[in-house]
């Protein structure tokens, strides 16, 4: 995506915290005031539909803030789902981000969205735009690995399949770091049938991506595997007990 931008919303209301906790992966009640982290609203299918970034002001104060091309159809989703909740949604502007030891925040300061972007890559904070709609499963970006989902918060928007994959199953296909030669591939490029890229950008002599993917497949591929950091690099399994 090379006009990456940002939409800031603010969500305002008695019944603000209350509407959020049934939408996002994240645990809306235990997020800190002043903290901002990356979280997402899930299909039915348990497949990240909006990914954005939540700032809790307070319980009944929230800043939103996704990519410009989901801004549209994320205020929709909000006011179809909280038309009978006692909030209020309202655009607050183009924000700019910048990383923040392992997060991302945003401010209305002008900032190098290229630079940020690489960054972002580098520090596996995979994000969600139009074209990677519905496409992946939390766990699967390493979501829960970044605070971004918590399975033990009660329902949400697809929930019991997120539970389910979590307490019973493994994902075969999960978020790694990659470099490749040529030009950077395009969000929701699959390089193979087991290998899609979810975020990317040009360095000089070729390119790093994010990318979802069995191992073994990204060995098929001549791309080298680069480290994550080390929060992001265990398993993306339940620990067993």
């Amino acid at each position: 995506m090379n006009n990456l931008a940002f939409s800031s919303f603010t969500l305002n209301g008695v019944d603000a915290q209350k509407f959020l906790q049934g939408q996002v992966t994240l645990n809306v009640e235990k997020l800190a005031e002043g903290e901002t982290r990356y979280t997402g609203i899930c299909n039915l299918k348990g497949r990240l539909q909006f990914g954005l970034w939540i700032k809790k002001i307070n319980a009944e104060n929230f800043e939103l803030i996704t990519t410009s091309d989901q801004a549209e159809e994320l205020a929709k989703h909000i006011k179809k789902f909280g038309a009978f909740s006692k909030m209020k949604l309202e655009d607050a502007g183009v924000v700019y981000p910048t990383i923040e030891g392992l997060y991302t925040t945003f401010s209305t300061s002008e900032t190098d969205i290229q630079s940020w972007k690489l960054q972002a890559i580098e520090q596996g904070q995979a994000w969600i735009e139009t074209a990677t709609s519905q496409e992946f499963q939390p766990q699967e970006l390493r979501l829960h690995q970044r605070e971004g989902v918590h399975y033990d918060k009660g329902c949400y928007l697809g929930q019991e399949i997120v539970a389910r994959l979590w307490f019973k199953a493994k994902p075969k296909h999960w978020l790694h770091l990659v470099q490749g030669s040529g030009d950077a591939p395009n969000s929701a490029t699959r390089l193979s049938k087991d290998v899609e890229v979810v975020n990317s950008i040009s360095i000089h002599g070729g390119y790093k991506a994010l990318v979802v993917a069995k191992p073994e497949a990204i060995t098929e591929l001549q791309l080298v595997v680069l480290n994550l950091p080390e929060h992001l690099n265990g398993d993306v399994a339940r620990p067993q007990s």
